[in-house]
């Protein structure tokens, strides 16, 4: 494990403003990660402090496994979903 490039991953998470989200994707770019996988990965396993909620995949739709929690969360945060799906055009923050 990189722990360093683990911490980038958070450190960008945390970054992501209430009300925006940003892709696994995005993050994994940003941090240099070679796969999107990598910030799913951290995010499951250290990363319930983090506001985990504002990320999503490329199509904007949350992963199946957290979409009954994610979708609320985001929509106190004034993030508006067309059935599951975030409008990234709209919401998406890029560094």
């Amino acid at each position: 494990m990189n722990e360093e490039l683990h911490e980038r991953i958070r450190e960008l998470v945390r970054a992501i403003p209430p009300g925006r989200v940003s892709t696994y994707g995005d993050i994994a770019a940003m941090a240099g990660a070679s796969t999107p996988r990598l910030v799913g990965r951290v995010l499951s396993e250290d990363g319930h402090d983090l506001p985990w909620h504002r990320v999503l995949r490329a199509s904007g739709i949350p992963a199946p496994q957290v979409v009954r929690r994610q979708l609320p969360l985001l929509r106190a945060e004034g993030v508006l979903a067309d059935g599951d799906k975030v409008d990234l055009r709209v919401y998406r923050w890029t560094r």
